[in-house]
């Protein structure tokens, strides 16, 4: 149970600390070191101690009584299709399955890509590599046949399991022809590829290492767990680098699955027997600890949900769900909930619902601003908390914990560090900062249990890219503050910070502003190259649903409010109008790609784009500016 004094003993004793949350996991042998570090000096957590997640997950609750509880609730309305699973049930499929990975040569230590929608067949070929000791990496459905083809080179995988087909609204994605490309790019060639057949676009499979999965499934025997050491990996999890080439982020067995545990009931104040649902997809780290890991791991029933939050019908589709599967406690990005306010914003689809089941919205995945979090917490009246990680660190750093005792929210604010995390704001020669001072957001060393311990073959990499900045403490790649409270602030990419005229301004104080104003639905602020000052400041808003203003009247608003905000020195004078913002599948606003579009910098599209025919829009509308006049797209 977690308590108000855990951050103190988190920091003062962290061995004790961590091995307290290590008691509550059922292992199969305890582990003989809490804290350890490794060959190449880096901090390891459980040193010696054997488990299995997909036990945890399953086999743990059926031996314990859960047997009949939902464990997985599938809700598709772009299929029209609701699926609810018990824990036996999902037991029994992950285990059939395991003995169909088996069946083809997969064992511990292998690894699996995983490339499939949002189909409860995705959530048991993780759990069932996690079963075998294998590690899995999840690849989004209809990823670029390139950037698969960069994955497959990387992590090698003896098999590749994936869907048919995938649906995107009112779109069907065939997936067979976007693997076939990428296997004819890669080098490295799996084993096999097991196929799931959807109705809605069946896959040619032309060969024997093509395997349709429910045809094979009949000739298999169900295969049980097998005990993996806590610092084997359980799964590798891709995110863009700066070279172009994709960063293999590693979860360990151990920690990850003491942190789920911990996280879900301190931060999230979920447990056993509650509803959790995470509205992501299980490509990104969030799908990976909220959707499966964290709610199974705990005895919770989780939400997997094939759709958007739009569209799918309409932009009343999440209050749908938690009406009907009495979710008590929500999870998603900021950008879903702006997508839903410039659909309806007068809350008029939210009206047709009863949510009385909901008692907290958790937002992150990028900075909410005050904006988008007023207009959330006025229609649901609920308490709607902003924290912060990343993919490195697979859990929450920053959080208001709901499970020890909610503090008081302070909008713009992802609040205080989460046990675990020494978080302080550094300057650029190493010195720590004071309240209200900015600058980069580091962790000193050790992360808690659950952070990658290094990157996927790649250890140089790991320790340059995140060690090296500031000795004794990891580099986040954020910039921000901590007022006198120590809430922090989390401002964005430390390269989304401008420098006009001499002056270090920060673009997510601009978006706040440009957001606040009424008829902004979302936006973008980035500083562009100036041959005067340096940078100057551009917005890039996307207006409300019928909401009707001029460019230039809107302009002359945002102008205004900025410089009585900041002032003149901030040399914001241009908004521009957009229809949508480039963004990654997680809803992150590629800021760097608007800014080096409008500089004429040659750039890599990122792997993880939703869209790229955006970047060509966005080109002509800066061109229509003569904002980036010179730019030819590659």
């Amino acid at each position: 149970m977690a308590s108000i004094n855990d951050y103190q003993h988190s920091l003062a004793n962290p061995e004790q600390f961590w091995k307290e949350k290590a008691e509550t996991l059922a292992w199969f042998k305890f582990p003989e070191k809490i804290l350890s570090t490794n060959e190449q000096g880096f901090y390891r957590w459980y040193e010696g101690g054997q488990l299995n997640t997909s036990y945890l997950c399953l086999d743990y609750h059926v031996e314990t009584g859960r047997g009949e509880q939902a464990a997985l609730i599938y809700d598709s309305p772009v299929t029209n299709t609701i699926m609810e699973f018990t824990y036996r049930e999902l037991r029994d499929k992950v285990a059939v399955f395991a003995g169909l990975l088996a069946s083809k040569g997969v064992v511990k230590g292998d690894t699996v890509i995983i490339y499939m929608p949002m189909v409860p067949e995705a959530v048991v070929a993780m759990l069932a590599c996690a079963r075998l000791g294998a590690i899995h990496s999840v690849v989004f459905g209809g990823f670029a046949p390139h950037e698969l083809a960069i994955r497959i080179d990387d992590a090698e995988p003896k098999v590749i399991v994936s869907a048919s087909c995938g649906i995107e609204f009112d779109r069907v994605i065939p997936y067979k022809p976007l693997i076939d490309q990428a296997l004819k790019e890669a080098t490295f060639e799996p084993d096999y590829h097991i196929v799931l057949q959807r109705p809605m676009a069946l896959a040619e499979l032309r060969s024997d290492r093509e395997v349709d999965w429910n045809q094979a499934l009949e000739s298999v025997e169900p295969h049980t767990y097998v005990p993996v050491d806590a610092w084997d990996p359980l799964y590798i999890l891709y995110t863009s680098g700066t070279t172009g080439k994709p960063k293999g982020i590693i979860r360990d067995n151990g920690g990850h699955a003491v942190v789920m545990k911990y996280s879900l009931q301190a931060v999230y104040d979920t447990n056993p027997g509650d509803v959790f649902w995470a509205a992501s997809d299980i490509g990104w780290a969030v799908g990976h600890s909220y959707i499966v890991y964290a709610p199974l791991i705990s005895g919770c029933t989780t939400i997997l949900f094939e759709g958007k939050p739009i569209r799918t019908p309409d932009a009343g589709t999440f209050w749908r769900i938690i009406e009907q599967h009495k979710v008590k406690t929500f999870f998603t990005a900021p950008t879903a909930i702006r997508a839903i306010k410039k659909e309806d914003s007068e809350g008029k689809l939210f009206e047709k619902y009863d949510v009385s089941s909901l008692k907290y919205l958790f937002v992150a995945g990028e900075r909410c601003d005050p904006a988008t979090y007023e207009w959330v917490s006025d229609l649901l009246k609920i308490p709607v908390i902003d924290h912060w990680w990343q993919t490195e660190s697979g859990s929450p750093m920053l959080a208001n914990m709901a499970g020890v005792g909610l503090k008081p929210v302070k909008p713009g604010s992802s609040s205080t560090p989460v046990p675990g995390y020494d978080v302080q704001i550094m300057g650029e020669n190493g010195e720590l900062l004071g309240p209200n001072q900015e600058g980069y957001v580091v962790i000193k060393l050790p992360l808690g249990p659950g952070c990658f311990p290094t990157l996927w073959k790649d250890d140089e990499r790991f320790r340059k890219g995140y060690l090296s900045k500031f000795e004794g403490y990891y580099l986040t790649g954020d910039g921000g503050f901590k007022d006198d409270d120590n809430y922090f602030y989390i401002m964005g990419r430390v390269d989304d910070v401008i420098n006009v005229s001499g002056h270090r301004l920060s673009t997510g104080e601009m978006e706040e502003i440009v957001a606040a104003n009424t008829v902004v639905a979302e936006c973008a602020v980035v500083g562009i190259a100036d041959k005067l000052r340096g940078q100057r400041p551009i917005a890039l808003v996307v207006l409300k649903d019928g909401r009707n203003i001029s460019r230039e009247d809107l302009e002359a608003e945002l102008v205004k409010s900025v410089r009585e905000t900041i002032g003149a020195i901030s040399y914001f004078k241009t908004v521009v109008l957009v229809k949508r913002l480039p963004k990654t599948r997680s809803g992150k606003i590629l800021r760097k790609i608007i800014r080096n579009i409008a500089d004429d910098v040659p750039f890599d599209i990122p792997s993880t784009i939703d869209d790229p025919a955006i970047l060509t829009e966005i080109k002509e509308v800066l061109k229509s500016h003569q904002i980036g006049l010179e730019f030819e797209m590659d």
